[in-house]
């Protein structure tokens, strides 16, 4: 009866242990994806919001440099048509490929709507450059529609990156969270180790009270 009983116990502890060990492998399995969640967060972070972050302002400093082509070919005696139009040229080169490596990055929809309102005011813009470039007397109508054009362009600039702070703000949200599951996760193994810890004594010390018994009951 003594011997039935015992291995009933032991079934039970046994049992048990199974569940805390399946339990503690689901866990490490959340954490784990939990832990990937979060590197793939701070590198979106990195890829798709700092670096984009730095082309918006690159591309405002390639417009304020074309601006300054402009206004010294208006100031110029001799107006240089030609150098000019290959200065300005060169500049929406590296404006068209800095959007590019943009359009590359992970973007929202604002983000999208926002991309295509810039990409078409760029191309009026270059329009409306071309038009003040090939005009020798320099049209007043012309430069006051630049000037209104070239505040658009940096309006879009400016809606674009409030979006990457936007985003940024969601993303560390995100971390936060996932951080602070993690935290929970690390709590559970923890208390799961106590309960372990604990089963393995009550064995032991059930062994031990058995054990003195099976001598006693020998003895006698």
């Amino acid at each position: 009866m003594k011997i039935a009983f015992s291995i009933q116990q032991k079934s039970k502890i046994a049992l048990l242990l199974f569940c805390i060990m399946v339990c503690t492998i689901l866990i490490r399995l959340l954490e784990d994806k939990s832990i990937k969640s979060m590197n793939n967060a701070f590198v979106s972070m990195y890829n798709d919001r700092l670096v984009p972050a730095t082309d918006l302002f690159h591309i405002s400093e390639l417009l304020f440099d074309k601006k300054d082509i402009l206004e010294k070919h208006q100031r110029s005696v001799i107006l240089e048509t030609e150098q000019t139009t290959k200065l300005l040229g060169a500049q929406d080169f590296k404006i068209d490929s800095v959007l590019k490596k943009y359009e590359k990055t992970f973007l929202v929809s604002n983000e999208k709507d926002h991309l295509v309102h810039l990409k078409e005011n760029l191309k009026a813009h270059q329009q409306l450059e071309k038009q003040v470039v090939s005009s020798t007397k320099g049209d007043d109508i012309a430069l006051e529609q630049l000037n209104d054009s070239y505040k658009s362009i940096l309006q879009n600039l400016s809606l674009l990156t409030k979006t990457q702070i936007e985003v940024g703000k969601e993303l560390i949200k995100e971390s936060q969270s996932l951080f602070t599951g993690s935290k929970i996760y690390s709590a559970i193994q923890f208390a799961l180790a106590i309960v372990i810890g604990i089963l393995i004594v009550s064995i032991i010390f059930a062994s031990n009270v058995m054990k003195v018994k099976q001598d006693k009951f020998n003895l006698n």
